[in-house]
């Protein structure tokens, strides 16, 4: 995803990725430095995957967890928990190596899916805003208005674009061939670069923005009918009180995720755009410290999940104990005391 790997300040390439002219020159960090760096990175890699698998797991195994919206919640840490997987070991070795060992089929194969599952998220978390919009500013007809057939429309789509969307660009030569003037030239040995150019940079910003304009304007619309539910509550009777309680706990929890979505992201999406302005002048370092900063946004759902939803603790709980193994335990209403 990034263009010519060049040697951050202070430092001097030891080597070259390969022995090819043309090659990419390569930083070696101490080893102490890399032994760090690669058990930092393995962590985020466990949290992010382990993390996210619980999700889909508590979603698809407890039966009282089959609603539209926790099926969005599902496909969310799907895609999260892919990205553990499949993209951020490689992610791993290309940052502390500074080259791109793998050749181009899995250099364009991980581009592929690094685009997809970002996009697959924002697309999700936008989705879900607008479940948690109908549930707060339309409770009486939310029911029937967002099913779960609307929910795995909204699925399709959160997949669905991203793979069209990412597909066009990696896998057709029609932006190389109608915008080269915007491309730049062909990379060093060694960098993995395609997407990376001033178009690309262009691109994704409206990509990363207009769905989270749309979150927040509709979290502001939430935020606003949720204050004026509250002073009006106690006229309500007691299950519609706790149910209104609920949708308002819930929309707060999810406003939090898009809210760490926009602070993980949002240094690496300017960066992309200014960087294509002034021919690409960020330092390696910083780059990588930019897209890992965007990368850990995919281990914070579980985490704010545990913080906030009683359910998710409690679905936990039986997890880690030999109750899970009860043939009840699909059955199990999380939500009781």
């Amino acid at each position: 995803m990034r263009a010519v790997l060049l040697p951050s300040a202070g430092e001097q390439p030891a080597a070259f990725c390969f022995q090819v002219n043309g090659s990419c020159p390569r930083t070696v960090h101490p080893l102490p430095i890399q032994v760090v760096i690669y058990l930092a990175c393995t962590v985020g890699v466990l949290i992010t995957v382990l993390g996210n698998l619980f999700v889909v797991f508590a979603v698809s195994y407890f039966k009282v967890l089959h609603t539209p919206t926790n099926f969005l919640l599902l496909s969310l840490a799907l895609a999260d928990m892919l990205l553990g997987l499949l993209v951020l070991p490689l992610s791993t070795v290309r940052s502390v190596e500074s080259c791109w060992f793998f050749g181009d089929f899995l250099c364009r194969l991980h581009t592929y899916l690094d685009t997809l599952f970002c996009l697959a998220s924002i697309f999700h978390l936008c989705f879900i805003s607008i479940d948690r919009h109908c549930a707060i500013c339309d409770p009486l007809l939310y029911p029937s208005k967002f099913t779960v057939r609307i929910a795995f429309r909204y699925i399709v789509a959160g997949w669905g674009i991203p793979a069209a969307y990412t597909a066009f660009f990696l896998y057709t030569d029609v932006v190389e061939r109608g915008l080269s003037q915007w491309l730049e030239e062909m990379p060093c040995v060694g960098s993995c670069q395609l997407l990376f150019n001033k178009f690309w940079g262009w691109l994704n910003f409206p990509a990363f923005f207009v769905p989270c304009l749309i979150m927040i304007s509709l979290y502001v619309k939430i935020f606003v009918v949720a204050t004026r539910q509250a002073q009006q509550i106690s006229a309500l009777s007691q299950s519609l009180a706790g149910a209104v309680k609920r949708e308002r706990k819930a929309a707060k929890t999810l406003g939090i995720a898009v809210g760490v979505y926009l602070v993980c992201w949002l240094p690496f999406t300017v960066d992309t755009l200014v960087d294509s302005l002034l021919n690409f002048i960020t330092p390696p370092l910083v780059f990588d410290i930019f897209i890992w900063f965007a990368y850990f946004n995919s281990a914070c759902n579980p985490i704010i999940y545990v913080f906030s939803y009683r359910w998710f603790r409690k679905a936990l709980k039986l997890l880690l104990s030999r109750e899970i193994l009860s043939p009840r335990a699909p059955t199990i209403d999380l939500f009781r005391d």
